[in-house]
């Protein structure tokens, strides 16, 4: 006699844990193996006509899933590290991008930590307060003068080197 339940609950409360693990291996994480893990067994069961599918054929289907996932995943991900490259865009507006001095400090700024960095742009070009800049970033107001401080300093240095080049 066939041991294979026949019954949706049956078959998932026997199999969905082991499907569930095997779907987690597959992938970066937990959201997306129990996704996985609904598609393929969606989608095997309707290969079988709306039975309870053997299970290799879900095996094989959450493999080949988490391979396309992973592949979008990272296609997607090299898609936005093209879009979001700034090294060659002007972050100040138009109208003072030919100004030698726009292109230096735009260069020194992208070169600084990026803690530093957020903190100068919400002071200097957000005209935020330093309260207003620790709420923003749920830091210390403490914190978000030192970085401040700090930043100005790097960014000094740097446009300082650059006038000597």
């Amino acid at each position: 006699m066939n041991n294979k339940p026949t019954d949706w609950t049956d078959w998932l409360s026997k199999y969905g844990p082991q499907l569930l693990l095997f779907a987690r291996t597959q992938t970066r994480c937990e959201e997306d193996a129990e996704d996985l893990l609904h598609e393929a067994v969606t989608e095997s069961a309707n290969k079988n006509d709306g039975k309870t599918p053997d299970l290799p054929l879900v095996y094989a289907t959450i493999r080949r899933r988490a391979i396309d996932l992973a592949r979008k995943n990272d296609r997607r991900t090299a898609r936005e590290e093209m879009v979001t490259d700034q090294s060659d865009t002007c972050w100040f507006d138009n109208t003072i991008e030919q100004n030698e001095v726009a292109q230096v400090i735009d260069q020194s700024i992208k070169k600084i930590p990026e803690k530093f960095r957020e903190i100068l742009i919400l002071k200097i070009w957000g005209e935020m307060t330093f309260a207003q800049i620790a709420e923003t970033l749920n830091i210390p107001l403490n914190t978000a003068a030192s970085r401040y401080r700090y930043g100005l300093e790097l960014l000094k240095r740097d446009t300082n080197l650059n006038s000597h080049e």
